[in-house]
């Protein structure tokens, strides 16, 4: 039987890492229009996002068990908003020189950005959709690089 609990990094070489991560966010009209606005009762909605979003990057290892805790070098959140569509779609890079990949944490900074947009919006909003969290990047490590396809 396999032991359960964190991966054992010792004998790894530290390594650059870069994982980037997205989110898509689709919007009602009124919705929208406020995003645009930027500020609610709560404050700007895109500068409480990144904040969010760094603050999840460097704290995932509290939340998930068997995440490592990380000192990254960068996290960095890229926002695009699509008018036809009415979605905001959120990027988030993050980097490290370590002995373990970044992606959870650029993960967890699209996710948690997406879900202080959706808190600073649902008085707007309560259909508000958050989708498609995916990776897009990752390099460093042993596996080399990944990128996705589409």
């Amino acid at each position: 039987m396999k032991k359960n609990g964190m991966v054992d990094v010792s004998q790894k070489k530290i390594t650059r890492r870069i994982a980037r991560a997205s989110a898509k966010i689709l919007l009602n009209k009124a919705a929208y229009k406020v995003l645009i606005g930027r500020i609610t009762e709560k404050g700007d909605i895109l500068e409480s996002a990144k904040i969010s979003g760094i603050m999840a990057a460097k704290n995932i290892a509290g939340i998930i068990p068997y995440c490592h805790q990380l000192n990254l070098s960068r996290v960095s959140m890229d926002f695009t908003l699509d008018s036809k569509k009415r979605v905001l779609k959120i990027i988030s890079e993050v980097v490290c020189d370590g002995k373990t990949g970044v992606e959870m944490e650029a993960l967890a900074s699209v996710s948690v950005a997406a879900l202080t947009v959706y808190d600073m919006l649902k008085k707007i909003d309560r259909e508000i959709v958050i989708s498609d969290t995916k990776l897009l990047y990752k390099s460093g490590g042993k596996t080399g690089i990944y990128e996705r396809r589409k």
